[in-house]
């Protein structure tokens, strides 16, 4: 299991990793929020509420990609722009949250974090997830990464993501801690590089 020790290295690597990558991001983002603003007739960053480390909130930080209109799960993609479109399949719609990285509400490796009604649920054993930051690649992000045009072939997106998605999700990602390693890490993180 992730000890206190394989943290606190986890914690610098993310830091460092972030500090290098943003200056080199930082200009490439800008543009991204500018064209996003113009696109979707709304402020190019999205911020939500989800579940952190030892179930703490924290605000998230996304690129917009949804059009300013009531949205639903497993139909995401029809809300979304031409443009939003792109950014999701590429996922870079995730790059803003290199800063959730720095200022350590996230890491680069974990569970995705959750929307309030999940992690902060978790029961007995499976709350070992919320010993680690969320992070933006992980075990389960790799294995979803085309989670949503699975929803969409569900007659009840809702209820397949909590009875199906979810419970296997939290399977891999206590396995992932429980057999825990700085090399794993940078297996995700170069497993999601070459997924793009």
């Amino acid at each position: 299991m992730i000890t206190h020790s394989q943290l606190r290295v986890k914690r610098y690597f993310d830091f460092i990793l972030a500090l290098i990558l943003l200056p080199f991001l930082g200009i490439p983002i800008l543009f991204l929020i500018i064209l996003i603003t113009i696109d979707t007739k709304q402020w190019g960053i999205y911020t939500q509420l989800r579940v952190g480390q030892h179930a703490k909130l924290f605000k998230i930080y996304k690129l917009r990609t949804l059009k300013n209109e009531k949205h639903q799960l497993g139909h995401l993609e029809r809300s979304a722009t031409r443009l939003g479109k792109l950014l999701r399949h590429t996922k870079l719609n995730e790059l803003p949250q290199l800063y959730n990285v720095l200022i350590g509400d996230m890491s680069f490796v974990g569970p995705r974090p959750d929307l309030q009604g999940f992690a902060d649920e978790l029961k007995g054993e499976d709350r070992i997830i919320l010993l680690v930051k969320p992070g933006i690649t992980g075990p389960a992000t790799l294995k979803y990464k085309n989670e949503e045009r699975v929803l969409e072939r569900q007659k009840d997106p809702e209820e397949y993501n909590r009875a199906i998605i979810w419970v296997d999700k939290v399977k891999i990602n206590k396995n992932y801690l429980l057999n825990y390693s700085f090399y794993l890490d940078l297996t995700f993180i170069l497993k999601s590089t070459l997924n793009k």
